[in-house]
């Protein structure tokens, strides 16, 4: 029961902080683009690797720690749900630049920000 209660609770607040994001960027940024949820899926994926990258460095990321910041924050925080709801939005509106650009981009800066945040910890 602690394992979900410590998820549960950085899910939350990877949650909230997913929606603080969002609504900032949105504010900022006003295209067709769904440029908050690409920018939280690359720096999810980069905070993820960092996060991986080191729990296998140092033994002060316990269990405890990995399964609150990367299964319940990480994990709140990113929003591949959305990154595929909002490719088929674009898709259904016709915008197919947007479309291809917010996948291809999305996929492949978070792959290589997940690699570089393993990087940083060696």
């Amino acid at each position: 029961m602690k394992p979900i209660l410590i998820i549960g609770l950085g899910g939350g607040l990877g949650s909230m902080l997913r929606y603080l994001v969002q609504v900032g960027v949105s504010k900022l940024i006003t295209v067709t683009f769904p440029a908050g949820t690409f920018l939280i899926n690359i720096t999810g994926c980069f905070v993820i690797g960092l996060l991986y990258g080191l729990s296998n460095k140092y033994t002060a990321l316990t269990l405890e720690w990995r399964l609150f910041l990367i299964t319940g924050l990480c994990g709140g925080y990113t929003t591949f749900s959305s990154f595929s709801y909002e490719s088929i939005s674009l898709f259904r509106q016709g915008s197919y630049l947007y479309f291809v650009l917010y996948i291809g981009l999305s996929v492949n800066i978070g792959l290589l920000l997940t690699f570089l945040g393993l990087s940083v910890t060696r």
